[in-house]
């Protein structure tokens, strides 16, 4: 089922997100719901705030990005309760946008090597060390966890520069091609 995407302005947006428990009600249905929202708005991430819910979850699909990262080809994967212990390597620019920020595009400087906890969709726990194009990916979702978001890291005279566009936002003005739901 493909679910309405919050919108900047939104208060679970900007809520720190709780761990959920194994026995966590409808978890599979959840995940195959954002996986299917996520497609449908031509992503590849999603976070569980992004659809109203306060919980750490989050779905990942880089396969469409395997023609230019050929070591993401069949890559699909939910992360349940992740963390991340520490950033660090060296601190790469590049752009960035988000579900939850329609038509907004900026560059982002962040570490290209996380040291991230998490469990898969079996409830496995897992500890590694993520580098390059999926480390920017999972820090921009996992931001997501903690109430924050990509607009966070940029500069006073960038977040000037977008403040016209992210004011629409809140007054209900949000142009995209999937289905949202804003302040208004």
């Amino acid at each position: 089922m493909i679910l309405p995407i919050y919108v900047y302005g939104q208060p679970v947006l900007r809520k720190v997100a709780e761990d959920i428990a194994p026995d966590y009600p409808n978890l599979k249905e959840l995940i195959a719901n954002m996986f299917e929202t996520m497609d449908n708005a031509e992503g590849v991430g999603l976070a569980a705030p992004q659809v109203g819910l306060p919980v750490r979850v989050v779905v990942v699909d880089l396969d469409v990005l395997s023609e230019d990262y050929p070591e993401y080809k069949g890559f699909r994967k939910a992360y349940i309760n992740p963390h991340i212990l520490e950033v660090s390597g060296e601190e790469v620019s590049m752009e960035e946008g988000c579900l939850s920020l329609p038509g907004i595009h900026e560059a982002v400087k962040r570490g290209n090597k996380i040291h991230v906890t998490y469990m898969d969709e079996d409830m496995v726990e897992h500890d590694e060390i993520v580098e390059g194009y999926l480390a920017r990916v999972m820090q921009h979702e996992f931001d997501h966890l903690e109430g924050k978001m990509f607009i966070d890291h940029l500069s006073p005279l960038r977040k000037q520069m977008i403040k016209g566009r992210l004011n629409a936002m809140l007054k209900g003005k949000a142009h995209c091609t999937y289905k949202v739901k804003t302040v208004k």
